[in-house]
């Protein structure tokens, strides 16, 4: 027994000499490697914690209301987080009131990033009175850049299918989003939107696009678009223009700018049965990712079912899309969406909420900014 004891020590150093903190600080293990060792960006970086955040870097943010009061904002900053989007006001935005909303979270130590934008849809449906509300998003754009607000973001849905969601039970009786097309395929038309084709809704968003990008690129601002989600063919009998891969590289083409770009989402890129890494490359190679939307998946059949979980037991690879966020100087807006229902919020109720059925409260956004907060703090101490 002493014998091999003392042959277990001797091996056991042997191990720990060869595996010394001098051997190991030259490597660093990815989600995609199966654990194997492979180089790190720079073995003898020297690092001084806590890491200091910098320009050329993921902006964490929640999403917070216009008139959110001193205690909201005290909860966001509590749980690190600088940066906050929230829904626009009525257009046309001015200056002024832009800078009285920004001036009172910037009061409270938190950066206005990203605005929606909203109130436009006869453009969306090519009806008359179009033109007086482009203008209001191009002069709603001149008052962002005066204001200082470097992203808006918008929608071109011509319906988003909302009852096709429900809650499914999940780990210790927390809830999931689900979603599933098959029971809600079919539903008939709005009267008030009816029927549009495709080909109806690329031509009037390519209408807009023209009209709107080179004003926001004079302004400074970057506007981005959010793809389809959930991002099924039909909605109420209305195509879906931006549910596919192909649609968003059709969406860039437009109008070649960085003002024409969009709102990465890696769980949609999941639902869509593409890979988020890859997509997110693609898109950042052309400086084409304008907000992000941070969440992950677990895909049944893609486009159709799917569940939207936690950000720690998905199918996306959130470690390698923070990887290439940071290394590609990405520095807008990153959101950690959609929390999921915890028992603490469903007992709290108020605050930070997710209108979707399994959706939660501010426990549920702690977990996710914490979360997201960790990828990127190990990403940059790479």
């Amino acid at each position: 027994m002493k014998n091999n004891r003392r042959e277990f020590i001797k091996k056991s150093s042997s191990l720990a000499a060869t595996f010394s903190v001098a051997g190991l600080s030259g490597y660093a293990v990815s989600g995609e490697t199966g654990g194997k060792k492979i180089p790190a960006n720079n073995p003898d970086k020297k690092l001084e914690w806590p890491l200091a955040d910098n320009p050329n870097t993921p902006k964490m943010c929640v999403g917070a209301s216009r008139d959110a009061d001193e205690k909201v904002m005290r909860q966001i900053k509590q749980i690190g987080v600088d940066y906050v989007l929230m829904g626009g006001p009525p257009i046309p935005w001015t200056q002024e009131g832009l800078r009285a909303i920004m001036d009172r979270f910037k009061a409270n130590g938190l950066t206005v990033i990203n605005m929606m934008i909203g109130g436009h849809p006869n453009t969306i449906y090519g009806r008359e009175g179009r033109d007086a509300e482009i203008k209001n998003i191009q002069d709603s754009l001149r008052a962002a850049g005066a204001a200082g607000l470097p992203v808006v973001e918008y929608n071109f849905y011509a319906d988003r299918l909302m009852e096709g969601y429900y809650e499914k039970k999940a780990r210790g009786g927390a809830s999931h989003t689900a979603f599933d097309y098959a029971p809600v395929k079919d539903l008939p038309a709005k009267p008030e939107i009816g029927k549009l084709t495709a080909a109806e809704l690329w031509n009037n968003l390519t209408y807009f696009l023209k009209a709107v990008i080179p004003v926001a690129e004079k302004a400074g601002v970057r506007m981005a678009l959010h793809p389809n989600d959930p991002p099924i063919p039909v909605s109420h009998g209305s195509a879906q223009i931006m549910a596919t891969l192909a649609d968003w590289k059709r969406l860039i083409s437009i109008v070649d700018s960085p003002s024409n770009g969009m709102t990465f989402d890696c769980g949609v890129t999941r639902e869509i049965g593409e890979d988020p890494v890859e997509v997110c490359r693609f898109l950042g190679k052309l400086d084409r990712i304008n907000h992000v939307h941070y969440r992950n998946v677990i895909v049944d059949q893609p486009y159709v079912k799917y569940a939207e979980v936690f950000l720690d037991e998905g199918q996306v690879n959130m470690f390698n899309v923070m990887k290439e966020l940071v290394g590609m100087g990405y520095k807008h807006g990153l959101y950690p969406e959609h929390p999921r229902a915890l028992d603490y919020d469903r007992d709290h109720p108020g605050g930070i909420k997710n209108q979707y059925p399994g959706g939660g409260g501010y426990a549920g956004e702690t977990y996710n900014v914490g979360f997201a907060r960790a990828m990127k703090l190990a990403v940059m101490s790479m």
